[in-house]
């Protein structure tokens, strides 16, 4: 599982023009499966984004969780982040895991970050998306399990 996660002052995601998904202060996170995967990396990966300390205390220093700031979460489905581009000039996305595996696995992540108590929003998984953001910092992390 790989998350890219980016702290925002502002996110949303749209679908054919349809805003699916809006948040203020925040993470969006863009979120990719492989074939491996399973509840397991769903539940470590729930636990890494809630417990960042991403966001600035008095002194500025990254000490701040989302629930300290009332942050939100933008989850958006990303088979992308398992391009390979090491060969050739068209990436290679065997390693994304298949719609009937990745579907189950995106909506018990999403549903796992709801159970910590967090607003979440999301995209459509599928659907061709638009996400327009606003980095805050910027702060940007790649997370893997």
């Amino acid at each position: 599982m790989r998350v890219l996660l980016q702290r925002v002052s502002r996110a949303e995601v749209r679908v054919d023009g349809r805003v699916t998904g809006r948040i203020g202060c925040g993470f969006c996170l863009l979120v990719g499966f492989t074939g491996t995967d399973a509840d397991e990396q769903c539940v470590w990966m729930a636990d890494k984004v809630t417990g960042l300390r991403l966001f600035g205390d008095a002194d500025g220093k990254m000490n701040l969780g989302l629930a300290d700031v009332g942050g939100a979460l933008l989850v958006v489905s990303q088979f992308t982040l398992y391009g390979d581009a090491e060969k050739g000039r068209r990436p290679s996305f065997v390693d994304a895991a298949r719609a009937e595996q990745a579907i189950p696995l995106y909506e018990r992540f999403v549903l796992l970050l709801r159970a910590r108590g967090l607003n979440v929003e999301t995209g459509e998984f599928g659907a061709t998306m638009e996400v327009e953001l606003v980095n805050d910092g910027p702060v940007t992390l790649w997370l893997e399990r």
